[in-house]
């Protein structure tokens, strides 16, 4: 997929002390993987990098799109199963992971990591949250701004790694697939971003896009975390090749004002009520001394 252009930002943010988020892009084969670790401290980090290590290994395999990406997680999550001794015990991850291929992109999704299409002026999240606030968000229980101020909202109860797992397995990796024009983008995130942006304010900073796709990436970073940064933030922006930001529009506040008074400068002219006023006085004693002149 040679005419896609992406690019992704990650930071730890202004609390953590860690990043366990990870990213992986291979955008001339159309793949691109979000992956948020969960462990705390080295666990969460060791956790993360051997789901994109596992990944990797296995995406390119014979298959479907969907056979390749649930093949692919299947392997991340039995290989962290593996490796969680010790003082790595317990380590898991969600993740989000996409597939263009032939205008088509497959979804694989685990956890409360995100994707978005943003498409014709719109956003729409295409993944679902594994956990019960955004069951409840989904289900319009609850308002976009409440879910993100939840006291429950980091909970999950789907993750790659806590166990043993088949592909086939129920209630594990939720696949979607959808179409993708050239002229759409995708947005794979943490939940760092999504906690603390609105899918319209994340649209706002999408609609800048003007070819450059890291700028947008380190936009919606850098955005988290002037909103707080609480969480570690990945961003990972795909824009096909006929995608644009959409133009800004003028704020009332920056608007041209029509007709304005301008009342403090020397010799200026007024406008307005004051104006009608004035200038009806001005013709009035010009008339009343007209009919006095020719009275005399």
């Amino acid at each position: 997929m040679k005419s896609l252009l992406s690019a992704a930002a990650t930071d730890t943010g202004l609390v953590r002390e860690h990043n366990e988020d990870r990213f992986w892009i291979d955008a001339a084969r159309g793949v691109f993987l979000v992956v948020d670790g969960v462990g705390g401290q080295a666990a969460g980090e060791v956790a993360a990098q051997t789901a994109v290590d596992a990944f990797r290994e296995t995406i390119f395999d014979d298959g479907t799109p969907e056979e390749r990406i649930r093949a692919a997680i299947t392997h991340a999550n039995n290989r962290i199963f593996e490796q969680a001794t010790g003082e790595l015990q317990g380590m898991a991850c969600v993740l989000t992971a996409a597939l263009v291929e032939d205008g088509w992109v497959t979804i694989g999704h685990v956890g409360d990591s995100r994707l978005y299409l943003i498409w014709r002026g719109a956003i729409r999240k295409l993944t679902s949250d594994h956990s019960p606030v955004g069951e409840e968000e989904d289900a319009g229980e609850l308002e976009e701004e409440q879910a993100m101020l939840h006291p429950r909202r980091n909970e999950v109860f789907r993750e790659v790694g806590s166990r043993l797992r088949g592909a086939d397995d129920d209630e594990f990796i939720e696949i979607r697939r959808c179409g993708f024009q050239p002229d759409a983008a995708l947005l794979l995130c943490s939940d760092g971003l999504t906690d603390l942006l609105t899918a319209a304010e994340v649209r706002e900073i999408v609609d800048r896009y003007a070819g450059d796709p890291a700028q947008v990436a380190a936009d919606l970073v850098e955005a988290a975390n002037q909103a707080g940064g609480i969480d570690n933030v990945t961003a990972l922006f795909v824009a096909g090749a006929e995608f644009r930001g959409a133009p800004s529009r003028p704020s009332r506040a920056t608007r041209p004002r029509l007709g304005a008074t301008r009342t403090n400068s020397p010799g200026g002219l007024f406008t307005g009520r004051a104006a009608f006023l004035a200038y009806g006085l001005m013709i009035g004693m010009l008339l009343w001394a007209v009919l006095r002149a020719a009275k005399g």
